[in-house]
């Protein structure tokens, strides 16, 4: 690839000290990986760097004449011999490259690699908050959230199983009231059976974590268990019109701490209150189109919530917007309905709910679950339609739908296409069948936390070496960040998360992933922190920077995989040439001398 970008600082670097790795930067267009040609614009947004592209392929040598002017000449049919005339060539031939075909190739390269970058960053966004959406529910169980501060005190907010809040205070365990704040939490826990105790993860978490742990030491009755739990976006919740509407009369310190317990219990159905895009788990999610973005967030948790489904009697007004065939509307006429009548007991109750007629039955009575109710299927993916197929699989089998549901000896026994009719196919059938092997499966993976070491507080506390546990937060192209209990997020480089080679992180980690990492290097004034899974990985004296790292690990993988990060564009495409003759003969000279 012969067109090259090139970055630097002109009397910046105290004010663009964040952009250093790419003061002094080139390198071949084609190989710039998405976040590294984020950055970089958004340095130029800034007024940090000046970019821009060299097309000849002689960067690193002594000035000659420039080579693409070459081309053009040679294009062009002109020769010079020394006749007066020459000297206006060379001129327009120069004026030609510089102002005609130079800008057109940087404006197109420039605009067809922003569009490249920003479409790869949504797709990882889309993949991060997907597992986020996904991670391990804790479940049914009564819970504290903390949500941590040092002068403003901690906010605590109890919820019961059903994530209901019960009880909400605030203490001030830091500033000299230990002992009325432990007294206060033990009693909340023993009074409401609290069993998790879920801490956010922002300033002062470790503090109250320590907190906690001397209330378990003082009181032994309690058993509540602690989790430190991602408070990202629990204050922009805090302050919405949900959140006024759900709590008009709590304070909007407190409304937080509820989000914090309520995500523990079930991140689904809390984190769909939120705004994507304020939980923060992509690249550069602010330099890409916006509304591309939320368009693609809205598309994947609408796919979460319509994959696992939503319990008809506990989910709430902005889970069961989610739902296919659901308006606002007839969100909020479920759940009047609901506080009217009580528990929804069968999936046709829902054609009592005002506005919620056949066709928007049809389409959201297959994603909608009634667990306890009159008829086991609805607690199914099951759609009504399709019961009258189990009544007759129950015929067939002669056994009762208790007896038949987790049989997998006599439904795989059985031949799907006898009970295809002209309403339903042999793939519908075949899932039925499916379902009816493993009523209820849970999608979840197991529930599993991370045990922060303690004493391991700030980014002093981390030599080189030393081994922690922790929680990937965000997953990356280029790597994935992990919270070791810092209140700093380290990288793993992507060069650094396996023995083997890999081109994409997702394929090693996801977001909500327990791992076991080692601190490689600490850079205390830039608050990075670089982090190895490889544990039998030695830290160097002297590491190199991020960027350098990248340079190294792509050029290696270059000769492997030559368009990984290109998707097989090349410099000499459509892109390069433009829609002239001139730029697509610049185009295919470039090509050749590749």
């Amino acid at each position: 690839m012969l067109i090259w970008w090139r970055g630097w600082l002109p009397g910046k670097e105290v004010e663009g000290a964040k952009f250093r790795d790419y003061f002094d930067h080139h390198e071949p267009l084609s190989q710039v990986p998405s976040h590294r040609a984020l950055a970089m614009l958004r340095g130029r947004n800034e007024g940090v760097l000046q970019l821009s592209l060299n097309a000849d392929p002689h960067v690193d040598e002594p000035p000659r004449a420039s080579y693409c002017e070459q081309v053009i000449a040679d294009h062009s049919q002109v020769r010079f011999n020394q006749a007066p005339a020459d000297s206006w060539r060379k001129t327009v031939i120069s004026w030609t490259w510089r102002i005609k075909i130079l800008m057109h190739l940087e404006t197109e390269l420039m605009g067809s690699m922003r569009e490249k970058a920003e479409e790869e960053a949504i797709q990882v966004f889309a993949r991060n908050m997907h597992d986020l959406l996904m991670a391990a529910q804790a479940g049914l169980r009564a819970t504290m959230g903390l949500d941590p501060g040092l002068r403003t005190g901690v906010k605590v907010a109890v919820v019961d199983a059903t994530g209901k809040l019960v009880a909400t205070d605030t203490l001030y365990p830091h500033t000299g009231q230990t002992d009325r704040a432990a007294a206060a939490v033990a009693a909340l826990c023993l009074k409401h059976n609290v069993e998790l105790v879920a801490i956010g993860n922002g300033t002062a978490s470790r503090e109250t974590e320590r907190f906690y742990a001397e209330v378990q030491k003082r009181y032994p009755d309690v058993k509540g268990q602690k989790v430190i739990v991602s408070e990202a976006g629990a204050s922009v919740y805090s302050a919405s019109e949900l959140a006024a509407l759900e709590f008009p009369d709590l304070d909007v310190s407190l409304r937080g701490a509820v989000s914090i317990a309520r995500r523990l219990q079930d991140p689904l159905a809390e984190l769909v209150k939120i705004d994507p895009k304020s939980i923060g788990v992509g690249q550069y999610q602010h330099d890409v189109s916006q509304g591309l973005l939320a368009k693609k967030l809205d598309t994947v948790v609408e796919d979460c919530v319509n994959a696992v489904g939503v319990d008809l009697n506990t989910a709430s007004v902005p889970l069961l917007i989610r739902v296919a065939g659901l308006t606002r509307m007839m969100a909020q006429n479920i759940v009047s309905w609901r506080d009217e009548h009580g528990r929804f007991r069968d999936r046709q109750q829902l054609l009592k709910v005002p506005r919620l007629g056949q066709k928007a039955f049809e389409q959201c009575a297959g994603f909608l679950r009634i667990n306890h109710g009159n008829n086991p299927l609805d607690a199914s993916t099951v759609h009504p339609e399709s019961y009258p197929v189990v009544e007759r699989i129950l015929q067939a089998t002669e056994k009762t739908l208790s007896d038949l549901m987790g049989d997998p000896a006599t439904l795989r026994g059985l031949s799907p296409p006898r009970f295809t009719d002209e309403r339903v196919g042999l793939p519908t059938v075949t899932d039925i069948i499916k379902e009816l092997e493993k009523p209820g499966r849970d999608p979840w993976p197991e529930f599993k936390t991370a045990t922060f070491a303690d004493g391991v507080e700030t980014l002093q506390d981390l030599p080189q070496g030393m081994v922690l546990e922790g929680t990937v937060t965000n997953v990356t192209n280029f790597g994935a960040f992990v919270d070791i209990g810092v209140h700093q997020d380290g990288l793993v480089h992507i060069s650094s998360l396996s023995d083997r080679f890999i081109d994409d992180p997702h394929k090693v980690v996801k977001d909500g992933d327990i791992v076991k990492v080692k601190v490689m290097d600490v850079d205390i004034a830039r608050k990075r922190i670089a982090l190895s899974m490889r544990l039998d990985e030695r830290p160097v004296e002297a590491p190199a920077s991020r960027d350098t790292a990248d340079r190294r690990r792509d050029s290696g993988a270059t000769a492997a995989r030559p368009t990984a990060r290109s998707g097989g564009r090349q410099s000499g495409g459509p892109a390069a040439g433009g829609n002239s003759a001139m730029g697509d003969a610049l185009a295919a000279a470039l090509g050749k001398r590749r």
